[in-house]
């Protein structure tokens, strides 16, 4: 099969991962060069590690990086009517909607926003084929993250819901279902938790690893709420706070020291500050 991914990022790079995991050729549209080379060289350091723990050979390493192409214009997207196109791009709610509005030119059977948060009938506003529309909210790293919460919109048709349920499946993912409301299911819980834990350390209630390993041993969570904003990104998790306030009120409200890391360019593991540094 064929995908379209929209934007190298960190989720766009690691959906792209999956896809060609998968076997499937897979086509990545990122306009900023820079940004394009990096996602090559970090899916190719992926494969290396999957060769280095045993899940791939060399040969299907060097297979799967080859799977995966870069444009940088979705006018030189070469593959007509993609079994998926997604997108990646920042959560921004008219980006996306500009962003899949041009990409149904390519007439994919499924069409999909990587969104953690925005709703997905907001964003199908414009579209002409809005049945075929699906969000497909993955976690990083997308490589090792087993699940994807599928965020049925209320004009998703069945078809388009079973195809994203098998598209699931085939790259070895667990899928819940949820319907379209602000912060589906995992966003609304995971926000929540992560603001409460930064209020704490705004109050000094303790450090960021202590209240992190609070998490970790006394509930089982595989990594604390801190550790997890730095890997999601604070100005991702800033957006989704911000959109969420708007619809539940204060309780979303974003914390002072959120917002003032985000003005600070510390913005999690990609700035290589956070809540924790991640400079060497």
């Amino acid at each position: 099969m064929d995908g379209v991914v929209i934007g190298a990022g960190t989720m766009g790079l690691g959906i792209a991962y999956v896809l060609a995991a998968a076997g499937d050729e897979v086509t990545v549209v990122e306009p900023d060069e820079g940004q394009a080379r990096a996602a090559r060289t970090r899916i190719a350091q992926v494969a290396r590690n999957a060769v280095e723990r045993g899940r791939l050979d060399s040969a299907e390493a060097d297979a799967l990086v080859e799977r995966v192409a870069f444009v940088s214009s979705l006018e030189e997207v070469e593959t007509t009517e993609p079994a998926l196109a997604i997108e990646a791009v920042p959560e921004r709610l008219e980006l996306k909607r500009t962003v899949l509005r041009a990409a149904e030119a390519l007439r994919p059977r499924m069409l999909a926003t990587n969104t953690s948060g925005l709703s997905i009938d907001a964003i199908a506003e414009g579209l002409s084929d809005p049945a075929s529309f699906i969000g497909l909210h993955f976690f990083n790293p997308v490589w090792a993250m087993p699940l994807v919460e599928i965020v049925r919109g209320s004009a998703t048709a069945e078809p388009t819901l079973q195809a994203a349920r098998d598209l699931a499946a085939r790259i070895g993912k667990e899928a819940i279902v949820v319907k379209d409301s602000p912060g589906f299911a995992t966003s609304r819980l995971g926000v929540a938790l992560g603001l409460e834990a930064m209020r704490m350390l705004e109050e000094g209630v303790a450090e960021a690893a202590d209240i992190d390993r609070a998490m970790e041993l006394g509930y089982r969570h595989p990594m604390g709420p801190l550790r997890l904003t730095d890997l999601v990104g604070l100005d991702v998790r800033l957006d989704i706070a911000r959109h969420l306030a708007e619809t539940y009120g204060p309780r979303f409200a974003p914390p002072r020291i959120l917002e003032e890391k985000v003005a600070k360019g510390e913005l999690g593991k990609k700035t290589g500050r956070g809540f924790y540094d991640w400079s060497e």
